[in-house]
């Protein structure tokens, strides 16, 4: 199966150039959202356009990526000390993309969740926790039947601080999987700063809490099977 996956989608899982990325543009080419629609909480904060409102104090913000968006959001609304959360693309280089520039494969960008969370360390194991076990993080550019880098696996982090329990917790996951007898992973570990064009850019409003609006929408992430230990 895998085979045939790789003739149909091959082209998708090598990653495209800042050059050969498609052109941006300088705002968005659709409306914004506000409100989480599970939460309650302001999705934007002080990124909003217009009226921009700082998220709570002592907030911090960290980027994860591991397939479609829709699993990977609901992974996270649902730890708690979970802020806010927001699909969206990040590690690309086409400013302001869409959806369907995004799945070309040609900006570059992977389908992200951007988590807001107070608790500190604490919050960010957890979540972390929950974003091992919840996808594969050994199938470089692919997650079951979705394949390209759109939905490779990654984090992102915005401070050196997170950054080192990211590595650490990376680090410990590897050991489990290796004790399970399970591949290396591939997930891309970096600053969102030093992803693609170091920024995050929300989604369209119809894929934000996309789970939680359409229980029985496609969702093809589930306990991989492996535990994680990072405590």
């Amino acid at each position: 199966m895998w085979q045939m996956m790789d003739l149909l989608y091959g082209h998708k899982k090598q990653m495209i150039s800042r050059e050969e990325a498609l052109p941006g543009r300088p705002g968005y080419a659709y409306p914004l959202v506000r409100e989480h629609a599970v939460l309650g909480t302001d999705m934007l904060g002080p990124d909003a356009p217009t009226d921009p409102a700082p998220w709570p104090a002592g907030s911090e913000e960290i980027v994860l990526a591991g397939g479609c968006f829709w699993g990977v959001e609901r992974i996270a609304w649902e730890v708690p000390g979970v802020h806010t959360t927001s699909a969206g693309y990040a590690g690309g280089f086409t400013a302001h993309p869409t959806y369907e520039e995004v799945f070309s494969a040609r900006t570059g960008h992977a389908e992200a969740v951007r988590v807001v969370y107070t608790g500190g360390e604490e919050t960010l194991r957890a979540l972390l926790t929950a974003f091992w076990e919840q996808h594969d993080p050994t199938t470089a550019n692919r997650q079951g039947n979705d394949v390209g880098t759109e939905y490779r696996s990654a984090v992102y982090w915005t401070s050196e601080a997170q950054g080192r329990v990211v590595r650490d917790s990376a680090e410990r996951y590897q050991r489990d999987l290796d004790a399970a007898g399970r591949g290396a992973i591939t997930t891309e570990l970096a600053p969102l700063a030093e992803a693609g064009d170091g920024r995050y850019y929300t989604a369209e409003p119809e894929h934000q809490q996309y789970l939680a609006k359409n229980p029985g929408g496609y969702c093809n992430h589930g306990f991989n099977g492996v535990a994680c230990s990072i405590g």
